[in-house]
């Protein structure tokens, strides 16, 4: 039996801000998670133990540096960080900016739905998108110096 191509070997995984010949960020379309990020390793490997002790590091400082711009513009109340790939096997990380009047707050985004987020607050959340991502082409810009 064949595997099916990789969805994320194959498409961008969202709007790429950043690729350099490691990784990619992209700032994922989800209505409810304006600011949620994901960062991309571009080639295909399913678990971080699956790259080089050098490689790792270089994606962990990655998301750490998606993390604090995240947390800088977004101004959440918490960041959820998860690397799961149980749907797409693929190593990526998800940067999700999390507010207690989110949808799914405490639960993670994938959980039970908890209520209807105010779509005035969405809307200034939505707002920040360009702030966010020129934060985050600053940070990494400036590390290619």
């Amino acid at each position: 039996m064949k595997e099916a191509p990789c969805e994320l070997c194959i498409q961008p995984g969202g709007d790429v801000v950043y690729r350099d010949d490691n990784y990619r960020i992209v700032l994922v379309d989800d209505e409810r998670y304006p600011g949620f990020c994901r960062v991309i390793w571009n080639a295909h490997a399913k678990e971080m133990t699956d790259l080089s002790t050098a490689d790792r590091a270089i994606l962990i400082a990655a998301v750490w540096q998606v993390e604090e711009a995240v947390r800088e513009v977004m101004q959440p109340h918490k960041v959820n960080v998860a690397s799961l790939g149980n749907v797409v096997p693929h190593l990526h990380w998800h940067i999700i900016p999390r507010y207690e009047d989110d949808a799914h707050f405490p639960n993670p985004i994938w959980g039970e739905v908890k209520r209807t987020p105010d779509s005035a607050e969405l809307a200034r959340r939505k707002a920040l998108m360009p702030r966010l991502r020129e934060a985050l082409l600053d940070r990494f810009e400036s590390s290619l110096l």
